[in-house]
């Protein structure tokens, strides 16, 4: 599974773990009963503290979006139908976030996402794109 951080991003980097496991899991790069990487080796992958690792699994488990076996590990579980909408929301309200904090309102943030869909037709996109 491939996981990006952006160290400059705002988001704690357990919460960016936490996104990126929760898009792959909308993009269907994992799928339900897909084994997670072991906290350790996440850690290792990711060059950070594995206590940032088991902070974002307990945080998709929590969720439902992970389930532990003792002994065995961490797996995907059965996604909810609500998993992309719950994640669009998210997305929305970090944009929204941002967007107020440099003046912006919601209408003129629409108005500017629905004009860069324009220019950029959507295209499958892999983590870290910009």
């Amino acid at each position: 599974m491939l996981i990006n951080l952006d160290p400059s991003d705002e988001r704690p980097l357990y919460q960016q773990i936490v996104d990126e496991v929760r898009r792959a899991l909308v993009l269907g790069t994992v799928a339900a009963q897909d084994p997670l990487p072991s906290v350790r080796a996440l850690a290792t992958e990711l060059r950070v503290n594995p206590n940032t690792v088991q902070q974002a699994y307990r945080e998709l488990e929590r969720a439902g979006i992970v389930y532990s076996r003792r002994g065995q590990g961490t797996f995907v579980a059965d996604p909810g139908t609500g998993e992309r909408e719950l994640l669009l929301r998210d997305v929305a309200e970090r944009a929204l976030k941002d967007a107020r904090r440099y003046g912006i309102e919601a209408d003129e943030l629409a108005d500017a996402i629905l004009r860069a869909a324009e220019l950029h037709p959507s295209t499958p996109s892999t983590a870290g794109d910009s």
